[in-house]
């Protein structure tokens, strides 16, 4: 299948990010959400992450318009009737997603594919409720999409060896390095990093070093670009906790446990950069 259109559904950070990799590729864009300010917000979201890359002199004016000319922004559905592909980018709540791709399985065409860019949620469930599991795919983008070079193409049980060629030679147009992955909890990279920076909350509380030298150590000792617990605070100390409790949940192993102290830091409220304070201030 060649895709020429993508819809988006969803302009917040991660819908607005993809709209902004595909417009940038060559690849035109319908980008949905529930109000048209919304809508308005991403697009200017993906107007001004150009500018800052025609600042850069990474692209030329002229591409910049080009890209903005390819994303279509709508609060209705119907417009996304001639896209090839339908990119699921909402609210990481199951029961949100079931009811946008129950939507989306009665309106588009058969052969359409759609994929949810959900980073925990299985996709072998969230196909069982549209009538083309084998036209169903996970693609989980990397934030900040536009510069992440990663996806993450997640096969659930009923995708078809089709869907995810197609798939994967569109995230290799978009400029992207697709790794496939089997359907399981946190797929691979939330897999091992998660419980990482978990483990760095314990070595924390069991007080061994002190924040940043729990990060500098890593840093300097794993060459990774921000620690552990830095990434923590950008991610969400909340979202930390919730994906811990995914992986108890679905595995039942206790090295999956959370560790009490990201719990009582959730429950104070101290949630990282969104709040204004997390394991460290801002």
């Amino acid at each position: 299948m060649n895709i020429t259109t993508v819809g988006i559904i969803g302009a917040g950070t991660m819908g607005n990010g993809i709209a902004q990799a595909c417009a940038v590729s060559g690849i035109n864009v319908v980008m949905v959400d529930i109000s048209e300010a919304a809508v308005a917000k991403g697009i200017a979201t993906v107007s001004g992450s150009l500018d800052r890359l025609l600042k850069k002199e990474k692209i030329t004016s002229d591409a910049k318009a080009a890209a903005m000319a390819r994303i279509k922004g709508s609060s209705s559905y119907d417009d996304l009737k001639g896209a090839q592909l339908v990119i699921e980018a909402a609210t990481e709540s199951y029961d949100l997603k079931v009811k946008i791709l129950k939507q989306l399985d009665g309106l588009l065409a058969p052969e359409v594919i759609i994929a949810s860019n959900t980073s925990s949620i299985s996709i072998t469930k969230l196909a069982a409720v549209t009538t083309r599991a084998d036209k169903f795919i996970g693609m989980h983008f990397f934030n900040p999409v536009p510069m992440m070079a990663l996806v993450e193409i997640i096969r659930g049980l009923q995708t078809s060896d089709a869907t995810h060629a197609a798939v994967h030679a569109m995230a290799t147009a978009l400029g992207k390095t697709p790794i496939t992955v089997k359907n399981a909890p946190g797929f691979v990279v939330n897999r091992i990093l998660v419980p990482m920076i978990n483990e760095a909350f314990f070595v924390l509380a069991e007080g061994l070093a002190t924040p940043e030298d729990i990060d500098a150590g890593m840093k300097l000792g794993c060459n990774q670009p921000i620690g552990p617990l830095a990434l923590a605070d950008m991610v969400g100390l909340d979202v930390c906790l919730a994906v811990m409790e995914v992986y108890l949940s679905e595995f039942g192993d206790s090295k999956y446990r959370a560790c009490p102290l990201l719990k009582e830091m959730v429950a104070a409220g101290r949630l990282g950069r969104k709040t204004g304070q997390g394991v460290y201030k801002y």
